[in-house]
């Protein structure tokens, strides 16, 4: 009788651990596919999306991550550096395999940059560059190259040594200085630029700051702004002041200035391609994830539309 007892618990033993070994085997091989499934994430830190340029930027990187079969989180930063930099801190804690930047400052943004480098997760900037820090590549339109053919469109429009005003973009931002010293590269041996005014990139801006340079300004007879958003604000003033003789010229050749421009109220643009730079950004990434090799920078073409 002992010597069944003994067996019968022997059995039941045995019993309970191939019993534990069956159930536990299939739990640690899910989870290890959740881990290692390869998938892209990408974290994506915009400047604001309450611009249109930057609407079709995201548009682009969202249709082409789709294509690819990636992951994108877009945080908008509703244009505050305080907030972008804690939207990037946030990417970092979701632990995301690229983290691209279009930056709202390109002084302050090194924070983020830097955050991301100190995680190990490659960083790609858009449109707007990183003063500093570690970023894998910068992909934008040469915006220097864009602020040389508004100059030259000026000039061509105006003649030599008319009055014009200046439009600038965030004081800080790459896009606003590259701009603006292509600019001053063809019209400060061209044009007498009597006014620089910082609107920030901002329509409504844009609006009050040319009211008031129109007031002490009388004899200006040209606008270049750095983006289209300022160009529209100034193109409301300048019409509501009775001034079409005033020839303006934006950057971004958004669809509302596109339309200005074939109405013959403004007189031109400089066309970056905001889709393509959402695009590249992703396949850049896609790249990086890869280890495959890139460029510092990857350029996207402008043209002129008048």
């Amino acid at each position: 009788m002992l010597k069944k007892t003994v067996l019968f618990w022997m059995i039941m033993v045995v019993g309970s651990v191939l019993m534990a070994c069956s159930t536990e085997s299939p739990v640690d091989e899910e989870s290890g596919s959740e881990e290692d499934d390869g998938e892209l994430t990408i974290g994506f830190s915009i400047s604001t999306l309450n611009n249109p340029f930057f609407v079709t930027l995201q548009e682009g990187a969202e249709a082409k991550a789709e294509e690819i079969g990636a992951e994108l989180i877009t945080v908008d930063s509703q244009d505050d550096v305080a907030k972008q930099i804690n939207d990037v801190e946030d990417l970092i804690e979701r632990e995301v395999d690229v983290i691209m930047i279009n930056p709202t400052d390109s002084a302050s943004v090194v924070a983020a940059v830097e955050s991301a480098n100190s995680a190990g997760i490659p960083v790609v900037t858009l449109d707007r560059a990183a003063d500093s820090g570690d970023v894998a590549v910068h992909v934008a339109s040469d915006n220097i190259a864009g602020g040389e053919l508004a100059g030259e469109l000026m000039v061509e429009l105006v003649g030599e040594d008319a009055q014009v005003a200046e439009l600038e973009g965030i004081s800080g931002s790459s896009a606003a200085r590259e701009r603006g010293n292509g600019f001053h590269n063809v019209a400060e041996e061209s044009l007498d630029i009597v006014t620089s005014q910082t609107a920030n990139f901002n329509r409504a801006e844009a609006l009050s700051v040319m009211e008031n340079i129109l007031q002490s300004n009388s004899e200006i007879t040209g606008v270049f702004a750095h983006n289209d958003e300022m160009a529209l604000g100034a193109l409301e003033a300048i019409e509501a002041a009775g001034r079409d003789d005033i020839q303006i010229i934006g950057f971004d050749a958004t669809d509302d200035a596109v339309a200005a421009v074939e109405e013959g109220r403004m007189a031109g643009t400089i066309a970056q391609q905001p889709i393509m730079i959402g695009e590249t950004a992703i396949l850049e990434a896609e790249k990086i994830f890869n280890g495959e090799e890139v460029e510092e920078f990857v350029p996207v073409e402008l043209e002129v539309i008048q």
